[in-house]
């Protein structure tokens, strides 16, 4: 559960350290104390998208953090090396930066948004007033009555299987072209790949050409060089070159080398620089030889380039590309001649894909059928607790249209249907519900669903739309049953919600030095009193008024102390 949200910086708060307890916390305020900041936090600390003008003018960043307790075995916490502490808490964090960017972090170590939204949902449900329109979106309710039923890892199943028939029928589908398509593209691929086999490309050839090119472009100049080179080297007829002359020096210095030590070692630097400039003159006359070439060599350097020129610009921009072309070329053109095989292949493949998802499939929808029914009693027993003892619903599941008869959920279409009053007929909950009564309907789905969840918190924000009197008392009678098996928090306007409450939170909105500041108080009986007093009747708060706030809270704590009788007497 929930057990410290430390909030810094968040719309109107600064700061604030909000201690929830165990069972049923509620948080009361005038419309704009900040009540939906504090639903808003929570979200920011389990990964929800946020916004960054949640950040407080004038901050350079927000801080959200909510410290858990009693956290249960979660495979997604071994999975991601994330381990309670000593005490088996769980601290989340998050802080909110004016660029959009965000720094997470779960029991110190950094996570990813993603990473903190997939254990923080593990740990605490949101339940706002968006989800009462997700009830009305007959899409979901497929979603619902499988999260009820447990069938959930069983539709991932079929959705793989789903997904090799649709890659499947794709595969087919791109075979399917007419007769002459199919031959204008064979002499297609036929043309390239004899224009590309030609030509007998190999990696790194343009690059080879281009260099032997431009040797062959200035060979008269590097000629001449090299043959200058050599004769300063090795001479003519007429004249020595260097290298006869470090041979005399070698052995002119030789002569005398007895006589002195240091003239022994110049003879012997003598016959160093000789070797290398004998070895100078075998690499001129090497690179001599390497440059001569026929007259049309040029020529057929130059003709070479411009065919692969030629063939970049219609095949790739290097030799690598080009083959890579090739290959694609004759891989398309064997799977065209080979068609009418790999398609009767791949049909017959579907035909069995098919048949394995189609049973997946039929299971599903049994199932389905089981859990509804398993669904439609346990929610009419909700909702007669929730003082809607007529309402009869039903998850309604009809086949799925189209060439298929399947889709990425099965073979269904599931559709909530309710009728409010004796003697009318089932219909859409979206065209019989009303405000109060969806609110209720929800509220009965919540719990029903949560029976099946880890989940240890639970969050209602506004879930008293559209409730007021009797039906009010019900759902705060709920709210509280349902905290005696996790922990719930609750924003609220109806004091019989607020009553209900084992814990009491007032939201209340002031200012201090020309800003507006939100604080959050924990209150005692006097001044729950005088909250449900407010909650009651507004700003016109009579002792007649918080009497009947003693009374409500007195109410309340039979209720509950009833309850607990009962739990204890069936245990």
């Amino acid at each position: 559960m929930l057990t410290l949200l430390h909030i810094e910086n968040i719309a109107l708060i600064e700061s604030a350290d909000i201690r929830f307890a165990p069972g049923f916390n509620v948080l009361t305020g005038e419309t704009g104390a900040g009540k939906s900041i504090v639903v808003d936090s929570i979200g920011a600390v389990i990964g929800d998208r946020t916004s960054r003008d949640l950040i407080r003018t004038g901050a350079r960043s927000a801080l959200v953090s909510g410290t858990f307790s009693g956290v249960p075995t979660l495979p997604w916490l071994a999975e991601n090396g994330v381990a309670p502490d000593e005490e088996g808490c769980l601290l989340l964090q998050r802080e909110l930066q004016p660029d959009g960017k965000n720094v997470c972090r779960i029991n110190g170590r950094p996570v990813t948004v993603a990473q903190l939204r997939e254990l923080g949902h593990q740990l605490l449900n949101i339940h706002g007033q968006h989800e009462g329109q997700q009830l009305l979106d007959e899409s979901c309710h497929i979603d619902y009555l499988d999260s009820f039923g447990g069938l959930l890892p069983r539709r991932a199943a079929f959705l793989e299987k789903f997904r090799a028939v649709q890659e499947t029928r794709r595969a087919i589908q791109a075979l399917e072209m007419d007769e002459a398509e199919k031959q204008r593209r064979m002499d297609t691929l036929t043309y390239q790949i004899g224009e590309l086999e030609r030509a007998q490309l190999r990696p790194g050839e343009e690059a080879e050409l281009s260099a032997r090119r431009n040797i062959l472009r200035n060979a008269g100049r590097l000629m001449e060089a090299v043959a200058e080179a050599a004769y300063a080297i090795n001479g003519d007829e007429d004249r020595d070159g260097a290298a006869a002359g470090l041979a005399v020096a070698e052995q002119a210095l030789r002569g005398v080398a007895r006589v002195e030590d240091r003239v022994a070692e110049l003879a012997d630097k003598a016959a160093q620089v000789r070797f290398a400039a004998d070895e100078l003159a075998g690499l001129l006359q090497d690179l001599r030889d390497e440059f001569e070439f026929s007259p049309d060599e040029l020529d057929r350097v130059e003709s070479r380039l411009d065919v692969i020129y030629r063939l970049k610009k219609k095949y790739g921009s290097t030799e690598e590309e080009m083959l890579d072309f090739l290959e694609n070329c004759r891989a398309e053109l064997e799977q065209i001649q080979d068609s009418d095989d790999t398609r009767l292949r791949l049909e017959r493949k579907l035909r069995e894909q098919l048949e394995e998802a189609r049973a997946l499939a039929a299971g599903l929808t049994q199932a389905r059928k089981e859990a509804a029914l398993g669904l439609k009693k346990r929610i009419e027993e909700e909702l007669t607790q929730l003082d809607m003892p007529r309402v009869r619903f039903e998850a309604q599941i009809a086949p799925v249209e189209g060439e298929l008869e399947l889709d990425e959920k099965g073979a269904d279409r599931v559709l909530f249907l309710m009728s409010a009053n004796v003697g009318e007929d089932l219909k859409p909950v979206q065209k019989v519900a009303s405000g109060g009564e969806l609110a209720r309907i929800m509220l009965a789905m919540k719990n029903v669903l949560a029976e099946n969840d880890q989940v240890g918190t639970m969050v209602f924000d506004e879930v008293d739309t559209g409730v007021s009197g009797r039906a009010a008392q019900k759902v705060a009678e709920k709210l509280a049953q349902v905290a005696r098996a996790k922990q719930v928090l609750c924003v609220t306007h109806l004091p019989q919600i607020a009553a209900m409450a084992d814990v009491h939170f007032s939201v209340e909105k002031g200012e201090r030095d020309g800003r507006t500041y939100t604080r959050v108080e924990g209150l005692d009986r006097e001044h729950r009193m005088a909250e449900l007093a407010r909650l009651t009747s507004g700003d016109r708060v009579t002792d007649a008024t918080r009497q009947a706030a003693g009374e409500l809270l007195d109410g309340a704590e039979r209720f509950k102390a009833e309850r607990g009788k009962r739990r204890s007497h069936k245990s």
